[in-house]
């Protein structure tokens, strides 16, 4: 009797288990694929940020069980991997847009970077620590190609590309942590003016109110091409 029991439990589990897992996995869900995981994982990298992507998060918005996004991934880490490549796909300039020389195509790419970037804010803080995908590598070798191009020194040519790289994910990093309202900037220049007798030249500069995001960037930017520019 125990064991007729034990089967009827056993059987009566399976049966549930089958009925949790239709639910998990609803019959009108598109097919599970690599492509569909990742754009999944970008949606909600972009709601949550990067302590909201768990498994377990993934799997229900994507109707599936955890277990079904490792026939696809090794880890959790190799969704960040492929997210942020994802998201760091080079946008090339439409073919009515002319360059007049090789600045304007260094400064596409780079607002390009940053516009991507910034759309996705997670991704600042995250491509440090990841490892480089193919758009990430493909926007490096276009960066370094076209310094070449322009005369940048196979010596320098590291130098350059990493001075740039830095400048992108710093600017682009501060935008999306420092970003205030207008309220907010105001308050914080007033507390400077108070502290004025110890802060006078970035008081004077009126630092704190400054949130022209977009105009700092580029001329910060052609502060660095002008270093980097050839001497004739």
């Amino acid at each position: 009797m125990a064991d007729k029991d034990s089967g009827a439990r056993s059987k009566r589990s399976r049966q549930r288990g089958v009925s949790l897992q239709s639910v998990r996995e609803p019959r009108n869900e598109p097919p599970l694929s690599l492509e569909r995981i990742v754009a999944t994982a970008v949606e909600l990298l972009d709601a949550h940020g990067i302590d909201g992507l768990t498994m377990r998060r993934l799997a229900d918005r994507l109707g599936s069980g955890a277990m079904s996004l490792y026939w696809h991934v090794d880890s959790k880490e190799e969704i960040f991997d492929l997210a942020l490549d994802a998201v760091l796909a080079y946008r090339a300039p439409p073919q009515s847009m002319e360059f007049r020389d090789w600045r304007g195509e260094v400064v596409h790419m780079l607002e390009d970077w940053r516009a991507s970037m910034l759309r996705h804010p997670w991704s600042a803080s995250l491509l440090p620590r990841r490892a480089l995908g193919p758009n990430i590598l493909g926007r490096l070798e276009l960066l370094g190609k076209t310094l070449s191009r322009a005369g940048v020194a196979d010596a320098d040519l590291n130098v350059a590309i990493w001075s740039l790289w830095n400048y992108v994910i710093g600017a682009t990093f501060t935008r999306a942590s420092f970003d205030r309202s207008d309220d907010d900037r105001a308050a914080a220049q007033q507390r400077l003016t108070g502290l004025s007798e110890h802060f006078p030249t970035i008081e004077r500069s009126r630092l704190l109110l400054d949130g022209d995001w977009e105009g700092t960037f580029r001329n910060g930017l052609d502060f660095l091409l002008d270093g980097l520019a050839p001497k004739t």
